[in-house]
């Protein structure tokens, strides 16, 4: 074990802050290093995931997670959105390819339904599932997690993720939106809210008899689930449904102010 006057001073960028205790945040700060560890070691035992990290610097040159940190080096962390420049940056990762699919962890049901509403790929096991459980299907299913449990997110076997800084539904809908690039990929009204598969019109007469009296009277397109077979309809909800996309939709025109913190 090293000496407690074995140190390295690291910096975060930008909404990395965000897992950092107050006195950490915007600022570079002195952390004690006790070799060998990994540069991804360090940054996890400070409660940032690996998986918010699109680039390491020390000493003036980009480094990958095995990077084992030495007394006295200088590090610079930061997030996707907020690249160092001048710097060639080496990969963390493999990078996404194509739009991305994803799995919510076990409390994010209403972001679940909105992002199948917007027709993207969207995993959601309706089972209590153990974190380890969870982190088995992302890397089976090549998906991306999306959690508020930084916990999760450094689980080893999770390559691509995302803790989500706020509670409402629409919010982290709008940040996972911005977070991927995903405003291409959004095809309303073609996967099932309930399991996720795809939607395919069917005749009224196919269905008739399970529908309800004042359904059969009143409405006359329907969808259903290749998979589970649900039905839908424009009733009641619709509306709202349609507002909901529409902002949805809108909401990568906003300027994102990525030097905000939320409290923790």
């Amino acid at each position: 074990m090293g000496e407690m006057s074995n140190r390295i001073t690291i910096q975060f960028f930008a909404d990395l802050n965000f897992f950092l205790k107050v006195e950490q945040r915007e600022r570079p700060f002195s952390h004690p290093l006790f070799p060998p560890a990994t540069i991804k070691h360090l940054i996890e035992s400070l409660g940032v995931p690996h998986t918010e990290v699109d680039a390491i610097v020390s000493n003036g040159r980009s480094v990958t997670f095995d990077y084992l940190a030495q007394p006295d080096d200088v590090f610079a962390v930061y997030p996707p959105f907020a690249l160092p420049e001048g710097i060639p940056v080496v990969p963390l990762r493999e990078p996404l390819t194509g739009p991305p699919s994803f799995i919510l962890d076990n409390h994010l049901g209403r972001l679940a339904r909105y992002m199948r509403l917007l027709g993207l790929d969207t995993l959601y096991p309706r089972d209590h599932l153990l974190d380890a459980e969870l982190a088995q299907m992302a890397h089976d299913g090549q998906r991306v997690m999306l959690t508020r449990d930084r916990g999760l997110l450094m689980r080893n076997l999770i390559t691509h993720g995302y803790c989500l800084r706020t509670k409402g539904g629409e919010e982290q809908l709008t940040a996972v939106l911005q977070r991927y690039h995903l405003y291409e990929a959004i095809r309303p009204w073609t996967r099932c809210l309930q399991c996720n598969g795809f939607l395919q019109p069917v005749a009224k007469s196919q269905i008739i008899d399970r529908l309800q009296p004042k359904t059969k009277q009143y409405f006359h397109e329907f969808q259903k689930c290749i998979t589970c077979d649900q039905i839908y309809w424009k009733g009641s909800h619709f509306e709202a449904l349609v507002a909901l996309v529409e902002r949805a939709k809108n909401s990568g025109d906003k300027t994102e102010d990525q030097s905000l913190i939320p409290s923790l």
